[in-house]
């Protein structure tokens, strides 16, 4: 179980310094390996990203003007502020690292 427990270990740390970039040896592999699955994984990110800002704007609005007893102005702000920050967190998510 010893043996077993510290192959497991050095597969985890070596796969842990690839992601990390500590480990160069298989850079250009991994480098594939990224930019084939980040596509998808950053499509539906983003899209994550945009409906929970959202949604998040929406309630806080629709809460304040059910405290408030308001029609639909804490709302429209709200959501319009949601929108946003979804599409900020959005364009941070898919802007070129600075070098």
């Amino acid at each position: 179980m010893g043996e077993e427990s510290d192959e497991s270990f050095a597969k985890r740390l070596e796969a842990a310094e690839r992601r990390s970039g500590l480990n160069e040896k298989d850079e250009k592999a991994t480098a594939a390996e990224r930019d084939e699955q980040s596509l998808p994984a950053l499509a539906l990110r983003a899209g994550t990203e945009m409906i929970s800002a959202l949604i998040v704007g929406v309630a806080i609005g629709w809460g304040l003007d059910r405290w408030f007893h308001t029609r639909a102005i804490f709302l429209i702000f709200f959501a319009l502020l949601g929108g946003s920050a979804g599409v900020l967190n959005v364009w941070r998510l898919v802007k070129p690292p600075q070098a």
